[in-house]
């Protein structure tokens, strides 16, 4: 395998690793589908992790502006799912520092903690396991830019969009998933009978 993985090769590392499976699924937002993706499963070993941590770090510095910079670059993630990748990119680019924004209360806003957040005229990359709906980054990329930081792009291992996706300039990722979903009374497993895993996101 090449240090920049073909999008064949990490789909396959993802069905391997089983973050990528086949089914009857239901998302939390009420949408069915034939495909699960939890990028963390695969994240949790440490040679599948380093694969794709480098293959994304090597479309990072396809970008000639970050690549002149990388020693002063941070990594921004929401936490808990981007955690794995913001620390894998933060390595193969020997960027400056990792920061992650979290939430207090379920549904509240992402915030830094105290003491621990981005600084005006700091240069950020924003990173994270998966792109479906993109409503987390955008929140994201908003608490970055208030903080005057400057985001230089969006990295996700995996473009798993639902309808109505946010869109991110420059985007950077090493695979796409078309999935297609269902209202549940559209899902045509559900019309064959097949047994549904509800997921978590």
């Amino acid at each position: 395998m090449q240090l920049l993985p073909t999008q064949d090769e990490v789909l396959a590392l993802l069905r391997e690793s089983g973050a990528l499976r086949n089914g009857h699924f239901e998302y939390p937002n009420g949408l069915h589908t034939d495909e699960y993706l939890q990028v963390a499963l695969a994240m949790s070993n440490y040679q599948t992790a380093k694969i794709l941590s480098v293959g994304l770090s090597r479309k990072l510095r396809e970008n000639t502006e970050i690549r002149a910079i990388l020693s002063d670059l941070s990594v921004v993630c929401p936490a808990t799912g981007g955690l794995p990748v913001a620390y894998g990119i933060g390595e193969a680019l020997r960027a400056r520092k990792v920061y992650w924004a979290e939430r207090e209360i379920e549904g509240g806003p992402l915030q830094f903690r105290q003491f621990h957040e981005v600084v005006k005229g700091e240069k950020v990359v924003l990173v994270d396991d998966i792109l479906r709906t993109g409503t987390k980054l955008t929140q994201l990329k908003a608490l970055v830019e208030e903080c005057g930081a400057e985001v230089l792009g969006l990295a996700v291992m995996v473009h798993q969009p639902y309808p109505g996706c946010a869109e991110f300039d420059p985007l950077y990722k090493l695979a796409t998933l078309n999935t297609t979903y269902w209202n549940a009374d559209e899902c045509p497993l559900c019309k064959k009978g097949e047994p549904l895993t509800k997921v978590l996101v």
